[in-house]
């Protein structure tokens, strides 16, 4: 069944169905809700964010209209709203993303100093990521781990398409420019190597 035909079945009252709904969004919306937090106490806040997303979705269901909206693009606006909420009654407090659980695998063959640094490098990324401010924290973290396309990331955030871009073009500009002095690093160090010789 598509998310329409659910949606009307729910809405008929096979409340059940509702369920495999959150099957279909649930691991998508826990992963939105953890890179969004800045919390010490990340663990209980993913998981209680993430079921007020999922209740609040339900008790409006009713009034959801797919003329405005595709079911994934009311779910995230609704996940975001619920988590600047609750960013709001706990200002100054941190979570960096590493903390995210969301890490390359690395295959059998995989050397350990190649792994060890893929795991750095992945850390970095996150570090910069979470340096973000929200707006374009959000827009990357929907465009980049959810692949979504600008018209949905712009109904998410209330913002135009060409702000989303925007958005999109500063947040990768800020994160080229956090991370260029580790990639340009190494390159200095070879080019003195090479000048000692």
């Amino acid at each position: 069944m598509t998310d329409s035909q659910l949606i009307r079945e729910i809405k008929d009252g096979n409340v059940e169905l509702y369920s495999e709904l959150m099957k279909r969004y649930e691991r998508k919306i826990y992963a939105f809700i953890y890179h969004m937090l800045k919390s010490a106490r990340l663990e209980a806040a993913v998981d209680d964010l993430c079921q007020e997303t999922f209740y609040k979705a339900y008790r409006s269901l009713q009034t959801f209209r797919e003329v405005e909206a595709s079911f994934s693009t009311w779910l995230y606006t609704i996940a975001r709203n619920t988590v600047l909420s609750e960013m709001r009654k706990q200002k100054h407090i941190k979570v960096s993303l590493e903390q995210t659980g969301i890490m390359p695998q690395a295959s059998q063959e995989a050397l350990p100093e190649s792994t060890a640094l893929r795991n750095k490098r992945v850390t970095m990324v996150r570090q910069a990521i979470n340096n973000l401010p929200e707006k374009q924290r959000s827009a990357l973290i929907l465009r980049e781990y959810d692949q979504m396309d600008y018209q949905e990331i712009a109904n998410i955030l209330g913002q135009t398409v060409s702000a989303v871009k925007s958005l999109l073009f500063r947040a990768r500009a800020s994160v080229k420019v956090q991370l260029e002095p580790y990639y340009l690093e190494p390159v200095l160090d070879d080019l003195e190597r090479v000048r000692s010789r």
